[in-house]
């Protein structure tokens, strides 16, 4: 299985472990400090959580590098591991707008709507130069 589909496999997987941990963490807490009955739930999944929050940080950042995805997904990727289950919304976003998505056109992972610019500069045979959308029309082509 290539490294790309593994990652984000695991990616996946690690977000919902990650929310189930945070619920865990959650009732072990009740349990110690608000019913004051026992340390278990806390003593036991205090570290599942833990090591999950970090392999779900570790498979972020392999995909921020993997699937090239800008600084600001990375970045919602990395909080919402802070929120109680907002890493199960953020891989549903992610998934949805492309960034957990296979490569496309051109090889290139990522949102569809860098596709066209990529699918451009391809067809005229020179290097990936390409406007980004805000600057379609205007002089200053970029290069990537």
């Amino acid at each position: 299985m290539p490294l790309r589909t593994t990652v984000i496999r695991a990616f996946r997987i690690l977000a919902i472990a990650e929310a189930c941990s945070w619920a865990a963490l959650l009732a072990g807490m009740y349990f110690k400090w608000i019913a004051g009955t026992t340390e278990v739930g806390v003593q036991v999944a205090g570290p599942v959580h833990g090591a999950l929050f970090i392999g779900y940080g570790l498979a972020a950042l392999t995909l921020w590098r993997v699937q090239r995805w800008p600084f600001r997904v990375a970045a919602l990727a990395g909080f919402s591991a802070i929120f109680p289950f907002a890493t199960i919304l953020f891989e549903r976003w992610a998934g949805r707008r492309g960034y957990l998505g296979a490569p496309r056109a051109g090889g290139h992972p990522g949102p569809p709507h860098v596709q066209p610019h990529l699918a451009r500069a391809a067809a005229t045979g020179g290097p990936a130069a390409y406007s980004w959308p805000c600057h379609e029309g205007r002089a200053g082509r970029g290069r990537i």
